[in-house]
């Protein structure tokens, strides 16, 4: 019986070879396309192609016994994947971005979810993505300074646990533009060096994001001690490195991988549906073609006066641009004042759009334009 089971999954796994190879072969074809379509001055999307696509693809399920909503929804996905690596190709081409490689700062080390959503974002346009650590959002912002790297990822906010304030501050502080957002699923799980039972542990350490994230996982261990770390992947290694049972660390199931540790415990989030928005920085912005949909995210202080921020959203509902966050930090240096962070459907290039940002400029005491990049959905 054990050889029987033997032969079938090794039969499961010459079929997912030829999956993934399929795959492969279908996003080289859709590679060809992409520049076709930008050498004709295209447009990227054919929502009737994609519509006779996808009737096709329920017919080919039906005729072969399969549920036609699942591989629907599957083909959406690889479809959504092909539209979007040809928006950022047509975005690398409309700025003269040339070149294979690409290298991109990051707050970790290999096994963080800011490497992940970093090598997720970048590895499908190019052939080699250089991912370098540094202990800080700040000091991932200044290696995008110094040109020691060309871009830097940076979390912006969770599902669960809210703004990432220290991102917020970089924004403010550093004179670098948002080209880009990534989505990422976050799973947190919890990890130690062997398969030990729950009551064992003792101390748990995390990044305190993450800490945040699965607050009522880690109420029902009152007998544990929780620790902030500097990044989950440095506490699945440290827990890897000091061997002690009583000890583990929440972290990314990659991680776990990366390092060599036994899950004890998946789905520890306080939301099944977690995931981090991060934003792409460089040092210059990008211009975004009219087809692709874009977010633009601004910075702003209204005045110190009764009902200053009202009449600045009042320009943004006059124009028609749908706000999509708005988020308060302090001012710097001023206090009781604050600035505004916004996220707006909306495209700087666009000829409607620059009125009303010349408006709402002469309706703020202060205005920054972070960046207009093409907005990204969770996968």
């Amino acid at each position: 019986m054990a050889s029987d089971i033997e032969k079938i999954r090794k039969e499961l796994d010459r079929i997912d070879r030829r999956i993934v190879g399929a795959l492969a072969d279908r996003l080289k074809i859709v590679t060809s396309i992409s520049s076709s379509k930008i050498e004709q001055n295209k447009l990227i999307r054919d929502p009737g192609r994609e519509e006779v696509v996808l009737r096709r693809i329920r017919d080919l399920a039906g005729e072969a016994g399969l549920d036609h909503y699942f591989v629907e929804q599957l083909f959406r996905d690889i479809i959504g994947h092909a539209v979007r690596y040809q928006a950022h190709a047509l975005v690398d081409y409309q700025n003269k971005r040339k070149g294979p490689s690409v290298s991109v700062a990051y707050q970790g080390i290999e096994g963080a979810f800011s490497y992940e959503a970093a090598r997720h974002h970048f590895s499908a346009r190019y052939d080699e993505v250089e991912c370098l650590g540094y202990h800080s959002f700040h000091e991932a912002a200044e290696a995008v300074e110094r040109q020691d790297t060309e871009f830097a990822i940076l979390p912006i906010e969770n599902t669960t646990a809210g703004s990432i304030n220290d991102t917020y501050d970089v924004l403010g502080e550093k004179n670098l533009y948002i080209t880009g957002e990534e989505v990422l699923r976050i799973e947190h799980c919890l990890m130690a060096p062997e398969s030990v039972e729950l009551e064992h542990i003792r101390r748990i350490i995390s990044h305190p994001q993450a800490i945040a994230q699965c607050s009522k996982f880690l109420a029902s261990l009152p007998r544990c001690q929780v620790e902030s770390y500097t990044d989950t992947a440095m506490a699945a290694r440290k827990v890897r490195n000091d061997s002690d049972l009583s000890q583990a660390a929440i972290a990314g199931m990659h991680a776990a991988e990366r390092y060599g540790l036994r899950i004890l415990a998946r789905h520890i989030a306080n939301q099944e549906e977690n995931y981090t928005r991060f934003v792409i920085v460089a040092r210059e912005p990008v211009q975004i073609d009219p087809q692709i949909t874009c977010k633009t995210s601004l910075l702003m202080a209204a005045a110190h006066e009764k009902g200053a921020l009202i009449r600045c959203l009042n320009v943004l509902d006059r124009h028609g641009i749908n706000m999509t966050k708005l988020e308060s930090r302090p001012r710097p240096n001023k206090p009781w004042q604050y600035l505004f962070y916004l996220d707006i459907e909306a495209n700087i290039h666009d000829p409607a759009v620059k009125p009303a940002l010349k408006e709402l400029e002469e309706k703020t005491v202060f205005l920054k334009i972070l960046g207009s990049y093409p907005s990204r959905q969770p996968a």
